[in-house]
């Protein structure tokens, strides 16, 4: 004899299944606003939302910063907190690293937002290519980074 579910059983768990909902909502906000763009912004966002993903798979799509003038909102990508913001201005494409002022930057991309104690940001210009491999090793640290800062503190030896 089969054991019918008990009722609390059939309720939809949320977390995974309503992450998944947001997340694809998300995307579906970062596409339309980079055709809303088009020309280079456009290409630009495009190529550094594939590094991003290439860099880590495990990434998340966001959309913050919702306002009447900007109805689309911000693209971010996070993992463990936000790794970057991608907004298109009319001169640049400017990438804003939320921790970027604590990673090792050894190509010297982070070219704007210098002064900060906390973010860093590259600003990409037209016809600039960015360096996918220095790109890529970026967004890792900016995930590690975020990590290291959200894992539970040790309280040392002997504590429970």
């Amino acid at each position: 004899m089969a054991l019918k579910p008990k009722r609390s059983e059939l309720k939809a768990k949320p977390g995974a299944e309503a992450e998944r909902a947001t997340a694809m909502a998300a995307s579906h906000l970062i596409d339309e606003r980079i055709r809303s763009l088009g020309g280079w912004r456009a290409e630009t966002l495009v190529e550094v939302r594939r590094l991003i993903h290439e860099a880590d798979p495990d990434i998340m799509e966001e959309c913050k910063w919702i306002k009447p003038s900007n109805t689309l909102g911000v693209p971010v990508w996070s993992h463990a907190g936000i790794v970057c913001t991608g907004e298109a201005y009319k001169q640049v494409v400017k990438l804003t690293f939320a921790r970027g002022a604590s990673l090792a930057d050894p190509r010297g991309l982070f070219n704007s937002s210098l002064d900060g104690n906390t973010r860093r940001a590259i600003d990409i210009r037209e016809g600039e290519v960015l360096d996918a491999e220095a790109f890529k090793a970026l967004i890792q640290a900016a995930v590690a980074e975020n990590l290291r800062s959200s894992a539970p503190k040790s309280r040392g030896c002997g504590s429970t």
